[in-house]
């Protein structure tokens, strides 16, 4: 039997491979001489350089940055094998794991570090940039990362700004010169890895959906939002190009609009991204069954998640799919209706997180040898029935 093993990490505990390790484990249990394929997966978000480093092969770069709150910080960023694609996590250098709860401000949080990132891969050959937005810190539309690329802010006496770009600082933005942007960039790629559709700027944007949670109070929310407006007109008048409606470009606190902007870059689905990156469609040709997973299940699971993506490509090739979660929520059957055949948790009984986490290999094992066991099962019957 063919089997694929693509889960995605379980966040704050294991990495995609070593969840699909533990995969494995248990179902050689049964069928010790069953094909099993591991392919790493991820969505996007945290765990995605690791997934496909682990996966596609590759090697791991380290730089010293300017973190969000403007101090320097040591970041990470993959290459991978081919030499030519890097794949950068912005939250590595500008996200709010990098900060105490006392330091979280929107107002004054910058994307310095990643375009410090970027410019770091382009001069090690990359000519391709996958950068996956989640997990910011930041609010301040990508200005920060143009900075670090080379573009120039002027405010409204022509005189250059050179603080870092923030939330806060927005609205002294009068004119934008991008004539100065490394040249190393105009013939790399970049791709944006984003599974939201929220635009920059309104009750549905940046500032009022994410900001909250970096520490902005409702009076800094109003400001905020009222400076990306102002940042996306002047845009506008700059560059002549419109990201106010963009899909998307508030992911971030706005670094998707400001990548598309700046640096021409596209926006697609994590998920889809991972998927290509990481040749799963060659794997699964021929194949007898995929096996997924990620940390919670919920109804969400359907929509841009690791196990949604990996089910509906698995669909196209007549697979069927099993998805085993960490934890499953009452509405995790939702999930079935788009091309999830088959649920599982790997927690045969009620038990603390803390307890989770410290045996979760081993939960993990039992649970891939239950479902290969009725997965089996369901072959007896099939024999069966065809007799």
């Amino acid at each position: 039997m063919k089997i694929i093993l693509a889960p995605d990490s379980f966040k704050g505990n294991l990495t995609s491979l070593e969840v699909a390790v533990a995969f494995e484990k248990g179902i050689r249990r049964v069928l010790p001489n069953a094909n099993c394929i591991k392919v790493p997966m991820a969505d996007g978000g945290e765990g995605t350089v690791q997934s496909l480093i682990d996966g596609i092969g590759g090697k791991f770069i380290r730089k010293r940055v300017i973190g969000p709150d403007g101090k320097t910080v040591s970041a990470r960023y993959g290459l991978l094998s081919d030499g030519k694609t890097a794949v950068i996590e912005m939250a590595e250098a500008s996200g709010l794991p990098l900060l105490s709860d006392k330091n979280k401000n929107p107002m004054k949080t910058t994307t310095f570090g990643t375009g410090e990132l970027i410019i770091d891969a382009a001069k090690r050959g990359a000519k391709k940039i996958i950068i996956g937005i989640g997990g910011s810190a930041t609010n301040d539309g990508g200005v920060g990362m143009a900075q670090a690329i080379g573009a120039c802010f002027f405010d409204n006496k022509g005189k250059k700004i050179t603080e870092y770009g923030s939330g806060g600082m927005l609205k002294k933005i009068a004119t934008i010169d991008i004539n100065e942007i490394n040249p190393i960039l105009n013939k790399i790629k970049i791709i944006v890895a984003c599974d939201v559709n929220n635009s920059l700027c309104g009750r549905s944007g940046a500032s009022y959906i994410f900001a909250p949670q970096k520490g902005a109070t409702p009076k800094m929310i109003k400001t905020l939002d009222d400076n990306l407006k102002h940042l996306s007109k002047i845009i506008k008048k700059s560059l002549k190009r419109d990201v106010i409606k963009l899909k998307g470009g508030g992911a971030a606190g706005g670094l998707g609009a400001g990548l598309v902007a700046f640096t021409k870059a596209s926006m697609k689905s994590g998920i889809e991204i991972v998927i290509e990156a990481s040749n799963i469609r060659k794997h699964m040709k021929n194949a007898d069954l995929v096996i997924t997973g990620e940390g919670r299940v919920d109804s969400q699971t359907a929509f841009g998640k690791t196990p949604s993506g990996v089910a509906k490509t698995a669909h196209k090739y007549r697979i069927p799919t099993i998805v085993i979660g960490g934890g499953i929520t009452d509405d995790a059957n939702d999930i079935f209706v788009y091309g999830i055949d088959g649920l599982e948790s790997a927690c045969a009984r009620d038990m603390s997180l803390e307890e989770a986490i410290k045996n979760s290999r081993k939960h993990l094992e039992n649970a891939a040898e239950r479902v290969i066991r009725l997965v089996l099962i369901g072959k007896k019957i099939t024999k069966k029935r065809l007799k």
